[in-house]
């Protein structure tokens, strides 16, 4: 575990200034309309219970306890993934975006 929470923040910071948030122009009400994916920032998703049990038990660890959260939080699931060591797979991308089908926006 140890590798993938340097492998984490090492993206992260690496990402960071590249990494635009996405929707940042959308409307409330197509903010509210859009369904949560592998897609959406991580931060959206922990301010929503049922979207956060979804990404914990697919990710199999609750990322807001991470100590490089912060640095990483406006990532989505999908841009984290390749500075995951191979802990975020595509298998794993598939599995959330069905789990993450389900919650309600």
């Amino acid at each position: 575990m140890s590798k993938f929470i340097k492998a984490v923040f090492i993206g992260a910071a690496l990402s960071l200034a590249t990494v635009s948030v996405a929707g940042a122009q959308t409307t409330p009400a197509a903010a509210a309309a859009a369904k949560f994916s592998a897609d959406t920032p991580i931060e959206t998703l922990a301010a929503n219970p049922a979207a956060k049990a979804a990404l914990d038990k697919v990710i199999g660890a609750d990322l807001t306890k991470h100590p490089q959260y912060e640095a990483f939080k406006g990532l989505s699931p999908r841009a984290l993934a390749p500075y995951s060591e191979g802990k975020i797979t595509d298998d794993t991308l598939k599995a959330l975006d069905t789990a993450l089908a389900a919650v309600k926006g």
